[in-house]
């Protein structure tokens, strides 16, 4: 069992705790449910986590918001100072009941801190009431940002996705990648586009754009992300990149 999970299991009648905990490059967490709500959020390096039904990455000025019940695996990209927060079952705002990336807006990154320095929150206490409140109002009114990729649920598709995802940048085309996963193109893309309602072109640049974000959060230079990414010209990385977050890539590292 998940240490988080067991630890989460044994504080009952809190409504939040917090834990930080420093992972090695490429540590995982592998799958796991918990009646809690969990907000995956690192101080540093950069995490994925993926549900059933998506994938998502944090770096540090994201988070991922994770409802009670819903499986879900991370894993670390580069060394990662993890600090999550648990909110107990049925103490969930209701506007909380999807999974999604946020934007860590300075007051919820000293809120998430503060918090996780405290270890839990205590509502006999008035002040931890006033915290608890503030937290969930923050989680509920905080950006959705756009680093979720779905993933296909047919049973053809996971052996594909997954090596995509284990190397976003791999100069392989499609068609090689299919038909090492076992399938053909055609029916690949066909499943993705009804899976995910994204084309099999518009799902790798996804992935690709999740390396970046790794690649940047972990201090590579932009010509350095552009080629982790599979891209030999940066001008066409830093044009994809922009489409993708609005920003260029030296401004979006310039805000972690």
């Amino acid at each position: 069992m998940s240490p988080i999970c067991q630890n989460a299991r044994d504080v009952d009648g809190f409504p939040v705790r917090g834990l930080a905990v420093t992972y090695r490059d490429r540590a995982r967490l592998d799958r796991h449910t918990h009646p809690w709500a969990q907000l995956v959020y690192a101080a540093s390096g950069t995490m994925r986590v993926s549900t059933p039904d998506a994938a998502w990455l944090a770096p540090p000025t994201r988070a991922i918001w994770v409802p009670g019940g819903v499986p879900h695996e991370i894993e670390m990209r580069g060394t990662v100072a993890m600090r999550t927060l648990y909110l107990a079952p049925g103490g969930a705002d209701p506007r909380l009941s999807d999974c999604r990336a946020i934007e860590v807006a300075p007051l919820l990154r000293e809120l998430i801190l503060h918090v996780v320095k405290l270890g839990m929150l205590d509502t006999d206490a008035p002040a931890h009431a006033r915290l608890e409140a503030l937290l969930l109002d923050l989680l509920a009114d905080a950006a959705t940002v756009p680093f979720e990729l779905p993933l296909p649920t047919d049973p053809r598709a996971p052996a594909f996705a997954d090596r995509l995802l284990a190397d976003p940048g791999a100069e392989a085309s499609l068609a090689e990648l299919a038909r090492a996963a076992g399938a053909s193109l055609r029916t690949l893309q066909r499943r993705f586009l009804a899976e995910t309602a994204l084309s099999l072109e518009a799902w790798r640049g996804r992935a690709r754009m999740q390396q970046a974000v790794v690649s940047l959060s972990n201090g590579a230079p932009v010509t350095e992300a552009a080629l982790d990414a599979g891209y030999q010209s940066p001008s066409a990385f830093i044009a994809a990149f922009k489409r993708a977050f609005g920003v260029t890539p030296a401004r979006w590292r310039g805000s972690l």
